[in-house]
């Protein structure tokens, strides 16, 4: 789905992403973990667009998407959640949903409204607050809302931004019981997280990236158990 070739990336002469290769098969939840600054963040505006990369390779089903501009990679089938969910505060929580199916629109799938019904199946809440202003709901709202606007583009591929950051724990257990779902209904999740914890307990494969680079690669059960990692993700003081 995803394959991610020595890619460079940086603002200005400051580069960040340091030769950086990775992959993403079709049906999977790969997720990297790192502190804050080792470039996670970049990544994701590398492959969507938002940042050209300087050097490497981005192939997204197989074609390379350097260069592409970031509307055509939604198009393509790759959707972002952002960090800090960035809804359209003075639109409806509707009107948010109907504008993250704008590609289903562009395309003529008129039933791409219908789709609405599934979005509220996994986020009851969003149905109940449909007509409020979504600068009103509670920050785990707004992450639903997020997530469901990306799902109403039909993505083939997922990638989610510090989904759980700043929310109570209930409610992270409800984010990470939805991206589960969202694998099981065949869509392929790429998962950035510093809850290296969670994020582990719901991946099938794990990166670790470090000032740029990728230092460390496993399943998911292998890297939970990895002492650097507990070590320095984990909180756990190993011996």
């Amino acid at each position: 789905m995803l394959r991610i070739k020595n890619l460079e990336a940086g603002y200005g002469k400051l580069r960040v992403l340091k030769k950086v290769s990775l992959h993403v098969d079709p049906g999977e939840i790969v997720t990297l973990i790192g502190a804050n600054g080792a470039g996670k963040t970049t990544l994701l505006s590398t492959i969507t667009g938002l940042l050209r990369a300087s050097g490497g390779e981005i192939l997204l089903k197989g074609a390379n998407i350097v260069g592409t501009p970031a509307d055509k990679i939604v198009a393509r089938g790759c959707s972002l959640v952002p960090e800090g969910r960035q809804v359209f505060a003075t639109m409806t929580v509707r009107e948010n949903l109907i504008l993250g199916g704008y590609v289903q629109h562009a395309r003529g799938n008129r039933q791409f409204r219908d789709y609405l019904d599934h979005i509220f199946e996994l986020f009851p809440v969003l149905q109940e607050r449909q007509e409020q202003l979504a600068g009103t709901l509670s920050g785990g709202e707004q992450q639903m809302l997020a997530m469901g606007r990306a799902l109403m583009a039909r993505p083939a591929l997922i990638m989610l931004d510090e989904p759980s950051t700043g929310l109570a724990p209930l409610v992270v257990k409800a984010i990470f019981r939805v991206i589960r779902q969202m694998r099981e209904e065949g869509n392929t999740v790429l998962l950035i997280e510093q809850n290296a914890r969670a994020a582990l307990g719901v991946a099938d494969r794990g990166y670790v990236i470090e000032t740029g680079k990728i230092i460390v690669q496993g399943p998911a059960a292998d890297l939970l158990a990895n002492k650097d990692v507990q070590r320095a993700y984990l909180g756990r003081d190993v011996d």
